[in-house]
């Protein structure tokens, strides 16, 4: 507590040669050498230094929160990236079963290419890609954009074609997914293609 509250004085100084002494009480308009001396809240000072110990345990108690949130979050998002993964891992191997095997049966695909849309089920692209060929090609996403509601997923990423090794095309890949019987299946995908493909 401020000394001068404690000692009953004023800006003017103790009360000790006049008996009638009246506390200073500023006017509505006071003289601007009477402004009475700066005082800090009795409040301020009686609880500051008992909410200080707190804050280290508040913010370990934010902080776990916040990590196990994202951690829920991305080990869901892995889980909805698994079945697009084994599907590009099929095509590396030109494997028509392991591409078909993360996809929901009847699903399709949507190619925009020069503003002209191919499209054709899971199943006739399987068979396409998954014929022997000489060349080795392999599809890879970066960044992918992760929405989650219940039992729908959509992926948004973009992508890179590689052809033994070299960027053949690249894009954007938009993917569809459902979860049935607690597992993620990819029930449509669509996507662009561009031979035009920033180095990386």
């Amino acid at each position: 507590m401020p000394t001068d509250i404690l000692s009953g004085a004023g800006p003017r100084g103790p009360q000790s040669k006049n008996p009638q002494f009246v506390p200073w009480v500023p006017s509505a308009n006071p003289h601007p050498s009477h402004k009475p001396a700066s005082r800090r809240s009795p409040a301020t000072i009686t609880t500051m230094p008992t909410a200080r110990p707190f804050l280290p345990l508040v913010a370990a108690v934010l902080t776990a929160t916040l990590s196990l949130t994202a951690f829920a979050q991305s080990t869901e998002e892995q889980a909805v990236l698994a079945p697009i993964h084994a599907m590009f891992d099929g095509m590396s191997k030109r494997d028509a079963s392991a591409i078909k095997a993360p996809t929901l049966p009847g699903g399709t695909m949507v190619l925009m290419r020069d503003g002209k849309p191919a499209q054709m089920t899971f199943e006739a692209f399987a068979e396409r890609v998954g014929k022997p060929g000489k060349n080795q090609i392999e599809e890879r996403i970066h960044d992918p954009l992760v929405r989650i509601d219940n039992d729908l997923a959509v992926v948004w990423a973009s992508f890179d074609f590689l052809v033994d090794g070299k960027v053949d095309h690249c894009g954007t890949d938009l993917f569809n997914l459902v979860r049935v019987d607690g597992k993620w299946l990819v029930a449509s995908i669509a996507d662009t293609g561009s031979k035009t493909c920033p180095a990386k």
